[in-house]
């Protein structure tokens, strides 16, 4: 599919630099074919039923930004993928004058050494620590990673340590935050609970990747980068218990969607996974695991904008942004939220 598809103009007004206040207090627009509902999260009890199930990624966000020198030169680092034993996939700035072998510090006393160049800003690093000892030199030299579109409007500061991880995260790993998990308050968990809804959750931790620009021409020339995600035993058996007894499985963000379909077989039936994904979904794919999906606001032209056109329907979410945009709801990472129904089930 042509990206210029998936394009669309958005005011920079609509760009949420920091979360509303109360986490739940979030717009929601519910959509449902034509019929878009202006409702705010805390509304998401009525739109669910005992027995359906809410997926969550509870990946925690690292401070994955990182400042350090080659020789005199400044070089900004965002890792995105951890390779194990102290080696990281990152996108760093300006890579043109990095080198394999090079070595670049940070502040603390850590180092990193390029092993491998890619394209598009891509390297791998390997520091001179590991496990542990990275994760708390990290806390020292490292930053939270704020997305481009909030990093180049403002600092990072002490309050984004709160605001940019759910109430729920619990294993770190990621350098982006699963944002439509950020609405949830323990108030609003328990309001759920008590409705009996069933809470699942899986691990996938997002990468830088997911702020890339598609720069191609055509959806088929687009390349995803990896994700590393995991669902054990025991999250599989409850989502597919859940659709044999009738009721509904929930993602939680376009990630728990993504590893969930990753996961899925042709069948629809969930399996326990631990592994890297690159699924890419535009219209067209064939949905197997998800039923309704709670996601944000997305970028145009972005694999994610793709993702919910692909759920939800083209038509309904070209409709529903231009909805968005004309109420004025607030987009992006700390922006304001939705909810989904499956094209194919409604």
């Amino acid at each position: 599919m042509k990206v210029d598809l998936f394009d669309f103009e958005l005011p920079k007004k609509l760009i949420a630099l920091r979360p509303v206040r109360t986490r739940d207090g979030a717009r929601f627009l519910v959509v449902k074919e034509n019929d878009r509902q202006d409702k705010v999260v805390t509304d998401l009890p009525d739109y669910v039923q005992a027995g359906d199930v809410l997926v969550f990624n509870d990946t925690r966000v690292i401070p994955a930004r990182l400042t350090g020198k080659r020789r005199l030169a400044k070089i900004e680092v965002t890792l995105h993928m951890n390779d194990g034993e102290g080696l990281w996939k990152a996108f760093a700035r300006p890579a043109k004058k990095l080198k394999v072998d090079d070595i670049i510090n940070f502040s603390g006393g850590l180092e990193a050494t390029v092993t491998r160049k890619g394209e598009a800003g891509e390297v791998s690093l390997q520091f001179n620590c590991k496990g542990d000892d990275l994760r708390q030199a990290l806390d020292v030299a490292g930053v939270m990673p704020l997305p481009p579109y909030i990093a180049s409007q403002r600092p990072v500061d002490a309050q984004d340590l709160e605001d940019y991880q759910t109430v729920y995260g619990k294993k770190e790993g990621a350098v982006a935050a699963p944002t439509a998990g950020l609405h949830f308050t323990n108030r609003l968990l328990k309001q759920l609970t008590e409705k009996n809804v069933k809470f699942v959750h899986v691990t996938l931790h997002v990468g830088a990747g997911t702020f890339l620009p598609v720069k191609v021409d055509d959806t088929n020339d687009h390349k995803m980068h990896s994700e590393w995600g995991e669902i054990d035993e025991e999250a599989a058996k409850t989502i597919n218990q859940a659709h044999e007894q009738g009721k509904r499985v929930i993602a939680v963000g376009t990630t728990s969607l993504r590893l969930l379909e990753s996961a899925a077989d042709e069948e629809g039936i969930v399996h326990a996974f631990s592994d890297s994904t690159d699924i890419f979904i535009t219209p067209g794919y064939k949905f197997r695991a998800v039923d309704m999906l709670m996601t944000n606001f997305h970028l145009p032209r972005s694999t994610l904008f793709m993702l919910v056109s692909a759920f939800a329907g083209y038509d309904t979410m070209t409709a529903a942004y231009a909805h968005a945009i004309d109420q004025d709801y607030r987009f992006y990472s700390y922006g304001d939220s939705s909810l989904l129904f499956r094209e194919d089930l409604t």
